[in-house]
């Protein structure tokens, strides 16, 4: 069972900084080299400003993201743009090992075939992150991996996405079969809206929501909930 945590957002940021130097620090000294996936939204904007204090050798870090809307980084819908602005502009990443999941003119296959070949390149085959980060919807979506959508089912690392429920449609977004095979994945979630979503995926053990079946599919997995967020568990499955 995912090991759950309930704090402020800030004190969040501040596990969250903490599990980020400590994978990174055993995965520089296993593979001389740290890979992570991160999302956008609530998320990066609670969490990223506190990793550009994080300790870690910037020069081993290889950043790839679990989703993104096909649109130029400029964009305030761009997952990578709000990343950079928020902390990879602010701290020495080389830019080549920052990976997008989409570039400006690329059709969405054509993107995804890029971003796998791309993963692979950095992490091997099969390719294994060391950290997911996922944030996750109302109804229990993580990455553009909706509640019933084919993706769920798609067998490739990534996918390319055009009848996204949420706008804007067209994304790319890393598989299941992806986040599956990450040494540990992380799930934060905020707010009241979120309960429900969190309540089944933690306490219904054959939910078929998105972010339930990410947190089984890896061999380590934690979740990160402010109060609200927590607010509909069973009180043993609490922590302060």
């Amino acid at each position: 069972m995912p090991e759950v945590e309930v704090a402020t957002r800030e004190a969040l940021a501040e596990r969250f900084a903490g599990l980020f130097e400590s994978s990174a620090r055993s995965a520089v000294a296993a593979r001389g080299r740290f890979a992570c996936a991160l999302p956008g939204g609530s998320v990066a904007e609670a969490f990223f400003p506190r990793l550009v204090r994080a300790g870690v050798d910037w020069t081993r870090l290889h950043v790839f993201f679990g989703d993104e809307r096909a649109v130029p980084p400029e964009h305030p819908d761009s997952n990578v743009g709000l990343a950079r602005r928020l902390w990879l502009d602010r701290v020495p990443v080389p830019r080549a090992q920052v990976h997008l999941l989409y570039r400006p003119g690329e059709t969405l296959e054509a993107a995804a075939t890029r971003a796998e070949q791309e993963l692979v390149a950095a992490l091997g085959a099969p390719p294994r992150l060391d950290l997911v980060l996922l944030g996750m919807g109302p109804d229990g979506h993580v990455c553009s991996l909706f509640p019933g959508h084919a993706t769920l089912r798609a067998p490739g690392l990534v996918l390319a996405v055009r009848d996204s429920p949420k706008p804007p449609p067209e994304r790319v977004t890393l598989g299941l079969a992806t986040l599956a095979r990450a040494t540990e994945i992380c799930v934060a979630a905020f707010g009241a809206e979120k309960a429900a979503a969190v309540r089944e995926a933690l306490e219904a053990p054959d939910s078929a929501l998105p972010v339930a079946l990410a947190l089984r599919s890896g061999p380590r997995a934690r979740v990160l909930l402010d109060p609200a967020a927590a607010g509909r568990l069973a009180s043993q499955r609490r922590s302060a």
